[in-house]
């Protein structure tokens, strides 16, 4: 028996396997497994055209078999076996792929694939064990053969004795290590659940002796321990069947065993595609949102499999963020693989997966808004910041594909109301879509900017949520309607407001104005007559792009430089309102009675916008002077 030696290429790409390439060492079981299914694969494809050669399905399996006293995990399959050069050939050289040859030189019609590839995935039982033996019987030969390394030093391959065709892999499991336990690859459950996780769906029964508890026959306190031979996998995956054979509680059962989610999915979406580039996919759009969804912690991404074989747990690149909240998993002949399952080419065929994918959500989120405004109000309420970051984010790139999605709070309907809604009740003299913005319904609902627009019979929009307006902001406009905050210089509600503010600043009251922003200094960048109050006295609005809410997010962050930024805020008089007579009267009599009404006017509008007050102390010594 002679010792052959890897190629040197090889020998070095083996000795990195045996040192982990893979970052879980589990998924060896997985890319052993995979062989198997490519060896009954190859009887299949050979079955196609040797008319000799009958194909019945029960008679192919593949089984894993741990051995705990002798530390052996043996994976034995019914497919092709190989002969002593196929062995040389395709475990002798790294990444040598036989399952690839094997397909070129077969091609079939059905579609059914080959998911493995001899070569890396094989190696990685290195990870594991200290010795791997192959033994192996090739279809129409009358020789078996033994295939058996214990790592980058080489290989001997012999015959041996092998009742039917097929290969057995056995590996001799390490010992345990202070960082690695190695026993778990020998325990039922851990063997069973690596199974479930990464092959539930091959297409061949994976068999394992299960161990059960019963009690004794003639018995009711005494129990024994049986064994008997379970498949393990499920085998047919729920993707690949009909629609019309699923019902919603299919759904909801897959969601469950995937664990998903502890809760009930809102929606599904079941996507069968056979163009450009073949998958299936199964997407749930949640309930709830995760408890860690805003966290460092949270990953996003589908479950990436390529025929059956789970490639990897959370593929980001199948989801844009604004959809992270999104669950589920593809499956696809398609995807190229380079050194191992789950490190994935950025290829062709995943962006076309991603970009379908991307479709087929919103076009769901959509018809549910239309149809099922209710469920689609809760998702909103758990997810639509999400989507508001979306519109914000990459310099608003995605907004056109995600402003139909959004909905917000409605003064005139009292509910939650889409751009479009809003925008088809519009009046015809009204140039903008209004908004105000707070921290909750009821004080926006209070606020004195709000009471112009309101009289005028206009809709405003009630923004609650610290993003809201910086999505906005970058939205600009929803058909060509812009966007205008009641807090704004300008409201656009009379053409000719711009004359009007320079008469009124021309007028009488101009010196006292004036007097009133020296008082205030660097404070506010003016004070004027306000043409949007009614009943209040005093309100602060803003001139520019920086409105006071945003300004209150930016300076809420740790950042030292947001602590700077400010908007102009403007303080705005209510000419017609009691106050101002009082305003003026001290004015001509009482230049202190002036300077106090001026700072606590000015306290006031900072309390209606729930801004904090400079000096609360100062403030309540004016409260005083006033009462005294």
């Amino acid at each position: 028996m002679e010792k052959m030696q890897f190629k040197a290429e090889s020998k070095r790409l083996l000795e990195m396997m045996i040192n982990s390439i893979y970052s879980q060492k589990e998924i060896f079981l997985r890319e052993l497994i995979s062989n198997s299914s490519d060896a009954i694969d190859k009887i299949y494809y050979r079955a196609l055209t040797d008319e000799s050669l009958s194909f019945n399905k029960e008679d192919y399996y593949i089984k894993v078999i741990a051995d705990k006293d002798n530390r052996t995990l043996m994976i034995r399959d019914t497919g092709i076996g190989m002969t002593k050069d196929e062995l040389e050939e395709h475990l002798g050289v790294i990444a040598k792929s036989g399952s690839l040859a094997f397909k070129t030189e077969n091609e079939a019609k059905d579609g059914h694939d080959i998911i493995g590839q001899f070569g890396v995935g094989f190696y990685s039982a290195f990870m594991v064990a200290d010795v791997v033996t192959v033994r192996t019987k090739a279809l129409g030969s009358d020789t078996a053969y033994q295939w058996k390394s214990e790592g980058a030093d080489g290989y001997t391959i012999d015959t041996c004795e092998k009742d039917g065709v097929g290969t057995e892999i056995i590996l001799t499991i390490k010992e345990n290590t202070e960082d690695e336990s190695y026993d778990e690859y020998l325990e039922e459950y851990r063997l069973k659940a690596i199974i479930k996780k990464y092959s539930d769906f091959i297409r061949y029964p994976i068999k394992m002796d299960v161990t059960g508890r019963r009690p004794k026959e003639g018995s009711e306190d005494e129990f024994e321990d049986y064994t008997e031979e379970q498949v393990i996998n499920s085998m047919v995956p729920i993707w690949r069947k009909n629609k019309n054979e699923l019902k919603d509680e299919d759904y909801e059962n897959f969601y469950n065993e995937k664990r998903y989610g502890f809760d009930k999915p809102l929606k599904h979406i079941h996507i069968s595609v056979d163009g450009a580039v073949r998958y299936n996919a199964i997407l749930f759009i949640p309930e709830q949102i995760p408890f860690d969804y805003y966290s460092k912690e949270f990953e996003k991404g589908l479950e990436l499999y390529s025929n059956g074989v789970l490639i990897m747990e959370k593929c980001a690149d199948l989801l844009p963020d604004y959809f992270s909240f999104v669950k589920g998993m593809v499956d696809s002949e398609d995807l190229s693989l380079n050194i191992s399952r789950e490190i994935l080419q950025q290829d062709k065929q995943l962006k076309l997966i991603a970009k379908n994918i991307k479709n087929k959500i919103k076009n769901q989120l959509q018809a549910m808004m239309k149809d099922d405004r209710e469920k689609y109000e809760e998702f909103f309420k758990s997810f639509g910041r999400q989507l508001k970051f979306g519109v914000y984010s990459d310099f608003g790139s995605n907004k056109d594909d995600l402003k139909d999605l959004l909905i917000f709070y409605s003064s005139k309907e009292k509910k939650m109301v889409s751009l479009a809604e809003y925008v088809s009740r519009m009046p015809e003299d009204q140039k903008y879509i209004y908004y105000a913005s707070g921290e909750s319904y009821e004080r926006i609902e209070k606020l004195p900017q709000t009471e112009m627009v309101a009289d005028k019979g206009y809709e405003i929009l009630y923004f609650t949520e610290d993003i809201d307006e910086f999505a906005i902001k970058m939205l600009m406009n929803y058909e060509d309607k812009e966007f205008k905050s009641v807090s704004s210089g300008d409201l656009g509600l009379d053409a000719d407001d711009k004359e009007k503010d320079e008469k009124e600043d021309a007028s009488e009251n101009k010196e006292l104005f004036e007097a009133m922003k020296d008082l205030l200094s660097d404070k506010v960048k003016a004070v004027r007559a306000s043409k949007r109050l009614k009943s209040h006295p005093v309100c602060l609005t803003a001139e520019g792009e920086l409105t006071i809410e945003m300004e209150k997010i930016l300076r809420a962050m740790p950042d030292a430089q947001n602590q700077q930024i400010k908007a102009d805020k403007v303080l705005e008089i209510n000419v017609n309102h009691e106050v101002f007579k009082s305003l003026k009267d001290s004015f001509e009599n009482d230049k202190e009675k002036l300077a106090l009404y001026t700072n606590l006017l000015y306290s006031q509008a900072l309390l209606i916008e729930g801004l904090p007050l400079h000096d609360p102390v100062e403030f309540s010594n004016d409260i005083c002077k006033v009462m005294v």
